[in-house]
């Protein structure tokens, strides 16, 4: 039987609109200025490609035979209620299908998952590159309950299945200048409405330090909900980093290349002094127009949720501080 890999829950209160107010998303995410379209019309242009029901993704199909994680991950375990399905698959950032939260529900059946292949390049020994069947059968593929943490304030408990993203690195042979991980992602505009309207460097782009990417608790995922990734999450193959905001966990990913430099991130390089490289979660750290301190835990309660106080590294600070020990959190925000 499947063990279920959590984190204790945490409780808190404050308003949603303190930091997903509609004028500071469009803000932050700088979409429809950096288009050069007004909010009225950018909004419109959107609207204007949605069909009028919703158009659900490809079905997800079951992943079966789940074996127990390994004992380094399931020492994170406690009793965090996890969201709906419904509300992880129709509530999403996933910018090249949109802006709005349902557009990944309703643009990302375009997307074409099969074939798939993810390059594993650069400071490696033996680069490789994987077809979604391999990656489905390099390791036993396990399922963790994470948080998953947005940036923005609000947060949710899911089911994903993967495994360690280490198993990947170790099958290529890093070499010993490798320092860092980077992950591309797809870009295609035939099949992403998103990428037409700009507002980052294409494609999305993210990475972790060598540590970070080899810590066990850092997932190769392929599923959720005891199925594939629907299309929307991701799918066919993305991150998981459960103690950093959301946006640094990729998907759609086709390249991980190791390197000795710092990668260039996404929404790094397109707002450095609001999304800082390491991105770990910290109450103590605000973002520049909204609080970090608590969060609304989708989910439970619905719009009604109360909101919970944030916890350091997300609740995962026995597992992973030791990684930023003698770090200044603030500076390396």
């Amino acid at each position: 039987m499947v063990r279920k890999v959590v984190q204790e829950v945490w409780s808190g209160a404050a308003a949603e609109r303190e930091v997903t107010a509609e004028s500071a998303y469009i803000q932050r995410r700088q979409w429809l200025q950096l288009a050069g379209l007004g909010v009225g019309a950018g909004v419109a242009a959107l609207a204007s490609g949605r069909a009028s029901a919703l158009t659900r993704s490809p079905q997800a199909m079951p992943i079966s035979n789940l074996p127990s994680v390994s004992s380094a991950v399931a020492g994170a375990r406690a009793t965090d209620k996890v969201a709906p399905l419904k509300d992880a698959t129709t509530y999403n950032n996933f910018y090249e299908f949109g802006t709005d939260k349902s557009d990944p529900y309703e643009n990302a059946h375009t997307l074409i998952t099969s074939p798939w292949t993810v390059r594993v390049e650069g400071l490696v020994g033996k680069p490789r590159t994987f077809d979604i069947d391999q990656l489905l059968k390099l390791a036993p593929i396990e399922e963790r309950i994470y948080r998953l943490r947005c940036v923005e304030g609000w947060s949710m408990v899911i089911p994903w299945l993967g495994y360690s993203l280490s198993k990947v690195l170790a099958d290529v042979q890093p070499l010993s200048s490798a320092k860092y991980v980077q992950f591309l992602t797809l870009a295609d505009a035939k099949t992403m409405p998103g990428l037409r309207y700009g507002g980052l460097d294409w494609p999305y782009s993210e990475g972790l330090r060598m540590d970070e990417a080899m810590h066990p608790l850092t997932m190769l995922t392929v599923g959720m909900y005891g199925k594939t990734l629907p299309n929307q999450s991701g799918a066919p193959v993305r991150v998981m980093v459960p103690w950093k905001y959301g946006f640094k966990s990729a998907k759609s990913i086709v390249t991980i290349r190791l390197t000795d430099k710092q990668p260039k991130t996404a929404w790094h390089e397109a707002a450095p002094q609001e999304y800082g490289f390491y991105s770990n979660v910290n109450p103590d750290v605000n973002h520049p127009r909204w609080s970090q301190a608590t969060e609304r835990r989708l989910g439970d309660g619905g719009l009604f949720a109360k909101r919970l106080d944030t916890k350091l590294f997300n609740g995962y600070a026995e597992q992973v501080a030791q990684m930023y020990a003698g770090m200044d959190l603030r500076r390396n925000f």
